[in-house]
């Protein structure tokens, strides 16, 4: 059976705070909730689509040099753009593949931007996006228990 709510995070452990989307991941993981799945990945992709089915709601997780500190969390919807073939896709893009390919629109889903200081090979989490980590946790509880 698919579990009503997924987590899906995606980045690099061993590029510093890019490590974020999955650390997220795992900490949801280590819950042990019965309603959610989590799925992480190095980059979204194409097949990533298929992970959508049956959902009820659907969380992405990434790191962000863009996002305000600590974190950003919106819902998005699905958006036709040039990602799809290119090495990186965005989660807007992924959304899009699901209406074509289900011809339905999506659960509702939002993306939770994890602000990042930096993506060095080889570096540690910084400081900082461990505080950012931590308050973006707390605040995921509150979304998948609401």
């Amino acid at each position: 059976m698919t579990a009503p709510i997924l987590v899906f995070g995606w980045g690099n452990p061993s590029r510093g705070d890019d490590a974020l989307g999955p650390l997220f991941v795992e900490r949801i993981a280590a819950l042990d909730l019965p309603d959610v799945e989590c799925l992480t990945d190095f980059q979204l992709q194409v097949e990533h689509a298929l992970d959508l089915n049956g959902r009820q709601r659907i969380l992405f997780v990434d790191a962000s040099i863009d996002a305000p500190a600590p974190f950003s969390a919106e819902p998005i919807l699905p958006a036709k753009d040039a990602s799809f073939t290119t090495h990186a896709m965005t989660p807007q893009s992924v959304l899009q593949v699901y209406c074509d390919l289900e011809d339905a629109e999506p659960p509702p889903t939002w993306l939770l931007a994890i602000r990042a200081e930096g993506f060095e090979l080889g570096d540690p989490l910084s400081e900082a996006a461990q505080q950012h980590l931590d308050l973006a946790l707390a605040w995921a509880r509150e979304w998948i228990a609401a």
